[in-house]
């Protein structure tokens, strides 16, 4: 990769590091991703509706916040005629370039950001070099990388001798879980016979380079509605319900839900709201959180026993509760015939150190296009492109080292040319 190129990618990371936007509401992240994939030259450039389906979306915030966001992109001079044709936080884009007879290599990469704050220490390099966030979101995962590396991606395979069909994805909502299904249900997937999606650090330095990153837990995410009945605490308190007192009976029982033998499960509640005076018997309250399994299976066990759990505390209670979810993926495994030829690529690349395979530990919605390749007989990977990190993914000072963008456009394009070449099919 040139110096040049490089450099110009290394602008666009921060670009996008200085304007994140969080899930469903990435209009001017989309719209300036569309700016340089036009540039670039594609065959064919689908954008919202048309890259992902709307009633498939999951996790999605209040309309008023969502439009909110979108004046805040026209405000910032994104193209009008992509905000129109995102309207009600429908984001994203999947480019496709038709280069002859071939076979359908995709990449994903996604482009949310999360609701945090950013650090301001003069420490941290963005604050340091002026491409702090401006917006109260923050790039703590590195998804303004991920999409910078997709471009790059993009533009190599296009001055490339690669033959086939070759499409980026750049996802909305991974945070939240709820992009995946709505990009898989959007139909561009269902043609696809190879996928890279990709993730920098997981806490794997500069240099390193995972060939099929694994271990990805199955995700529920949930929130839970309970409605009780208010009365003076003091005066009458028998002829309330307390909502908040069965929320939190069910807090407890969730964490006691029996772990299962054939695997692990997890369970959190990360999030308690009641709008409510110490005095009055509160008569709403809201809780969300999450269960996980080592597979899809021992995620719906857990899902199972936690519905069950936080219906019979509204019960107890005299509440009523409503329980939905607002984020899920399954879970998913790297195929070993990609993971083979990744690995390849990489050590001819000079990459310090390939790893085969690794553990997330986490979970990812990448899993559902996954599966969704596998299951039509494809082959995909998830590759692990390492980058010093200051700070941990999620945190106010987290940051990627730069110089790990041109090493993952140089594998993950090089991995798409091999394909092209090779077409490696699933092993028996």
């Amino acid at each position: 990769m040139s110096e040049t190129a490089g450099d110009r990618l290394t602008s666009l990371r921060r670009e996008l590091h200085r304007h994140p936007e969080p899930a469903w509401r990435e209009f001017r992240t989309t719209a300036r991703l569309v700016e340089e994939l036009e540039r670039t030259g594609v065959d064919e450039l689908y954008v919202g509706p048309e890259a992902i389906d709307p009633e498939a979306r999951m996790g999605l915030p209040p309309e008023a916040e969502i439009e909110e966001w979108r004046e805040r992109a026209r405000e910032a001079g994104a193209d009008p005629d992509l905000l129109e044709r995102m309207a009600g936080g429908v984001t994203g884009a999947v480019a496709v370039l038709r280069t002859g007879e071939g076979p359908t290599v995709a990449l994903r990469t996604d482009i949310d950001a999360l609701p945090r704050a950013e650090s301001e220490s003069e420490e941290h390099l963005p604050a340091r070099e002026g491409f702090r966030s401006e917006t109260g979101a923050m790039h703590a995962c590195g998804h303004d990388g991920h999409a910078a590396i997709g471009v790059g991606v993009l533009e190599r395979v296009h001055r490339s001798d690669f033959e086939g069909t070759f499409k980026l994805v750049l996802q909305p909502a991974e945070e939240v879980v709820g992009g995946g299904r709505a990009v898989v249900e959007g139909g561009h997937f269902d043609d696809v016979d190879h996928l890279l999606a990709t993730h920098l650090g997981l806490d794997h330095p500069t240099g390193e380079v995972v060939a099929g990153v694994g271990g990805f837990l199955a995700v529920s995410h949930f929130e839970a509605v309970y409605e009780g009945e208010p009365a003076h605490a003091g005066a009458h308190p028998a002829q309330g319900h307390n909502a908040v007192q069965a929320m939190a009976g069910a807090i407890g029982d969730l964490y006691g839900i029996a772990r299962h033998e054939d695997g692990a499960t997890r369970v959190n509640v990360g999030q308690v709201h009641s709008d409510n005076a110490a005095n009055i018997v509160a008569e709403e309250a809201t809780m969300m959180g999450e269960v996980r399994g080592e597979t899809t299976e021992l995620m719906e066990y857990t899902w199972d026993r936690a519905r069950t759990v936080m219906e019979g505390a509204a019960a107890t209670h005299d509440c009523e509760v409503t329980v939905g979810k607002s984020g899920e993926a399954p879970s998913a495994e790297s195929d070993q015939a990609l993971v083979d030829l990744v690995a390849g690529v990489a050590r001819e690349a000079g990459v310090d150190s390939v790893l085969d395979r690794a553990e997330l530990g986490g979970s990812e919605d990448a899993t559902y296009l996954m599966s969704h390749v596998q299951e039509r007989g494809g082959l995909a990977t998830y590759v692990g492109v390492g980058t010093d990190h200051p700070g941990g993914h999620h945190t106010a000072t987290f940051d990627v080292d730069e110089r790990s963008l041109p090493i993952g456009v140089d594998v993950l394009a090089s991995a798409v040319e091999r394909i092209g070449r090779e077409r490696p099919e699933r092993e028996e």
